[in-house]
């Protein structure tokens, strides 16, 4: 009876070990090691550890996995009547006092358009909350609705005999809401990403209850263009504020050694951060009472600096833009470098050293193994480096090999020992095949 032995023997259970636990304590030497250590890499003998035995804190996370924002979040909540506050202008018309019987109240046409003409004669909302009307002491309606007002009015002339009750005719109406002047500041090309920055500014006037994130964005051009970060600033510190939090920020990073890793840096607590995209254990933390503007407030949208990585090897040399808002795994990347993937070339006879198919093969004739070791170069916190590498003909089947690109990687593709070795023998037959064709005619 035959058996089957699935014990592995002691020198390749002992290998296997050996071979884990050095990946194992590289990783863990670029990650704690807080020291100067420069680990070189040459093409040839290149300390490499394999993607699908790497910790995800490597790997990146998936930008796919990001959710939007909801857009209701910028904005505040409508309210059920408009109250009054200092900065509004009323229209007052009231019989015998402003306006007599055989005038008509002015009337009041808004100058954009977005409210109800208003009647009667013009009075401001002071800065108190106060208003003042003729015959009476300062009369206080901050707070109170339009037919609240209506009422506080006829009360207090009616209280001061100045009208008799019943015969009191008053008109109030809103001829100009208050506004919140803002400055909008964004920093986008307004064209195809990794283009030169544009800065761009503008100063708005809000209206009351439309005097929030969402109506400010809606002014100057809408969401963040994908030439942007996604999230938004609002600034409300004052100058003094600014530079206490300039002076923190230089003390950290002069005192820093330059074997030290980055330190995180604090807050600016005058400034409110609101992502537009995040991961589902990221959820943005901002009140309702943060969206809402008020007068001096700066909304400030950082410009994108264009996210690249680099190839080489047999990829052309080159840069290459990452996408803001979905994933580039290895795959896409190498086809983004115009690499061949799973067939191409010989890689010896193919012309631009691109790994792309050679003439021969494209017009028909025998095809060549493509380039699959693929290593990609990561930067790591404190300086360092780590080798990645990716069988890219495994890679097209098990997800673990197809790892994510991040920013500042590069991309180095060589042929293996095999499939070089293929790629001549078929070069020697292509050129036989091509004498004998000749020699027969």
């Amino acid at each position: 009876m035959n058996t089957t032995n699935k014990t592995r023997s002691p020198v390749t259970a002992w290998r296997s070990w050996v071979r884990y636990g050095s990946y194992v304590w590289t990783v863990l030497l670029l990650f704690v090691n807080s020291g100067c250590v420069t680990l070189s890499y040459s093409p040839s003998n290149m300390l490499t550890v394999p993607a699908h035995e790497l910790p995800p804190e490597v790997l990146g996370r998936p930008r796919d996995d990001m959710q939007q924002i909801s857009i209701s979040r910028l904005r505040q909540r409508p309210p059920a009547s408009y109250l009054l506050q200092a900065g509004d202008v009323l229209g007052v018309y009231i019989q015998d006092v402003l306006g007599q019987p055989e005038e008509s109240p002015p009337v009041h046409f808004p100058e954009n358009g977005n409210q109800p003409p208003a009647l009667g004669f013009p009075v401001p909302i002071q800065e108190d909350g106060n208003i003042a009307l003729p015959y009476l002491d300062p009369l206080k309606l901050a707070g109170q609705s339009l037919s609240e007002a209506t009422e506080s009015i006829k009360a207090a002339y009616i209280s001061a005999q100045i009208l008799p009750k019943g015969q009191e005719n008053i008109i109030v109406t809103l001829i100009r809401r208050r506004t919140v002047r803002v400055q909008v500041i964004r920093e986008e090309s307004g064209g195809r990403e990794g283009v030169a920055k544009r800065g761009t500014g503008q100063t708005i006037d809000l209206p009351a209850y439309e005097n929030d994130v969402l109506h400010a964005l809606n002014e100057t051009g809408g969401l963040p263009g994908t030439d942007a970060k996604n999230e938004i600033y609002i600034i409300r510190g004052s100058f003094t504020e600014g530079r206490n939090q300039d002076e923190i920020i230089a003390q950290i990073l002069s005192s820093k050694q330059p074997c030290d890793c980055p330190s995180p840096l604090p807050d600016d607590p005058s400034v409110t951060r609101i992502p537009i995209r995040f991961h589902s254990d990221e959820l943005p933390q901002f009140t309702e009472e943060e969206i809402i503007l008020k007068s001096g407030d700066i909304v400030y949208i950082p410009g994108r600096d264009a996210e690249r990585f680099y190839t080489g090897g047999v990829l052309q040399g080159g840069e290459h833009v990452i996408p803001r808002d979905y994933d580039l795994d290895v795959l896409n990347a190498v086809s983004l470098a115009r690499g061949q993937i799973g067939s191409g070339g010989t890689g010896i006879i193919s012309l631009g050293g691109q790994g792309q198919s050679s003439t021969f093969n494209r017009s028909g004739g025998f095809a060549g193994k493509s380039a699959s070791d693929l290593i990609v170069v990561r930067k790591l916190p404190c300086g360092n480096q780590l080798a990645i590498k990716v069988d890219l003909n495994r890679a097209l089947t098990d997800p673990s090999h197809r790892i994510l690109v991040q920013p500042g990687d590069t991309l180095i593709l060589r042929y293996k020992i095999y499939e070089e070795a293929i790629n001549a023998a078929l070069s020697i037959f292509q050129v036989n095949f091509f004498l004998n064709s000749i020699g027969g005619n």
